[in-house]
């Protein structure tokens, strides 16, 4: 004779919840997007600053300055993200999956785009008639680390560095990892003006202080020092090129006894489009 144990039930959710994740794209509002361009590489046209010269003497030839035209180069990098879906499996579930699963692949098409953007800060940059010429992010657009994690020192450095550059006050951001909220916080006294402004970013009252849209990310690299590169930028100084937005396919495979397969693509590249135009902040994580 059984115990009344044996009926005991287990009851599962019908439904299948994705886990914590980055779901969105934020660094794409800081960028300038191009979504309409083909081929294997495009480039993008720009042009230096004019002078003016004094005319000090009575029907004096007319000066000729020559003209400082530039450009810079995007090659799109292809991504694919595929699942199968069992069909002998799918009969033991109590949810279908294949949502869930397109609902994860968009989440991580976003990440990717914020991972593009945020290598495109630091990558040799190419420029010049047919995109040869190498252009580095040099030691003039960067903030050292000086032992610290992020401080109101380092942000007042960084504008610096932009406002010298006569950089546009609108549209500047940067982007961090939570714990250069958690150090900026730190470091700025309770009893200052700046302490609130602070405090309001760490709890998501507001997002922007000192002029700066703060932006939240974890893709952030590690360099060898293990210091954390964070980055603060204006928005015309960074380019996306999107040859392909997140394009997805929900099809059966013959070939593998009708499984369904979700499948999503991506193409897409981006590019510094001026050095001075960003700064990059090291920051300490053990402190």
């Amino acid at each position: 004779m059984g115990a009344p144990t044996t009926a005991f039930v287990k009851q599962y959710q019908a439904t299948i919840t994705l886990l914590a994740q980055q779901m969105d794209s934020r660094l794409k509002p800081g960028c300038l997007v191009d979504n309409d361009w083909t081929g294997e590489e495009k480039y993008y046209d720009q042009y230096a600053e004019d002078s003016f010269e004094e005319i000090s003497s009575r029907l004096a030839d007319t000066p000729i300055q020559e003209t400082d035209h530039r450009r810079r180069k995007v090659t799109p990098s292809n991504f694919v993200s595929n699942t199968l879906e069992d069909p002998f499996e799918a009969l033991a579930m109590l949810a279908d999956p294949k949502s869930t699963y397109m609902q994860a692949k968009m989440a991580s098409a976003n990440r990717k785009i914020d991972s593009i953007l945020i290598t495109a800060f630091d990558a040799i940059s190419y420029s010049g008639k047919t995109g040869t010429t190498e252009n580095t992010l040099g030691t003039a657009n960067k903030v050292l680390v000086q032992g610290a994690g992020l401080t109101l020192a380092k942000l007042l450095e960084g504008l610096e560095k932009l406002n010298e550059e006569e950089i546009p006050m609108n549209d500047r951001y940067i982007v961090h990892t939570a714990k250069q909220l958690t150090n900026l916080l730190k470091t700025t006294e309770i009893t200052s003006s700046d302490y609130a402004g602070v405090k309001a970013l760490v709890h998501g009252d507001v997002k922007t202080f000192l002029g700066l849209n703060f932006v939240h990310s974890e893709q952030l690299a590690v360099d060898a020092s293990s210091d954390r590169l964070c980055y603060m930028w204006q928005k015309n100084g960074m380019q996306l090129a999107i040859q392909k937005n997140p394009e997805s396919r929900l099809t059966e495979r013959s070939d593998k006894n009708y499984s369904w397969q979700v499948y999503m693509r991506l193409v897409l590249g981006a590019v510094r489009l001026a050095e001075e135009y960003i700064v990059q902040i090291a920051c300490k994580e053990s402190v």
